[in-house]
């Protein structure tokens, strides 16, 4: 692994000159902002959302069930307490 001291750096005019061969290549062309604006923001937490970091304690196999579910399983572990407490609050 190299150290922060052991990388160098292009000067200005070697960036320039980098940049400047790049765009010569018709197939590595940078978009454009209509291009940009066409991706969709990868799947993630919602902005705004509050997550807490907790340790809780779970039966095996209540564990075990929701992570042979597949990936997101914990997202799926927090929908599924969430709708336990739309049926169990009070009011």
């Amino acid at each position: 692994m190299l150290k922060r001291s052991q990388i160098k750096l292009p000067t200005s005019a070697e960036d320039a000159a980098i940049t400047a061969a790049a765009l010569q290549d018709p197939d590595a062309q940078p978009l454009t902002d209509t291009e940009l604006a066409q991706f969709k923001r990868a799947p993630g937490r919602p902005r705004g959302s509050h997550k807490v970091s907790t340790t809780v304690r779970f039966d095996a196999d209540v564990l075990e069930a929701f992570r042979a579910s597949g990936p997101r399983w914990q997202t799926r572990m927090n929908e599924a307490l969430r709708d336990w407490l739309k049926s169990h609050s009070p009011g």
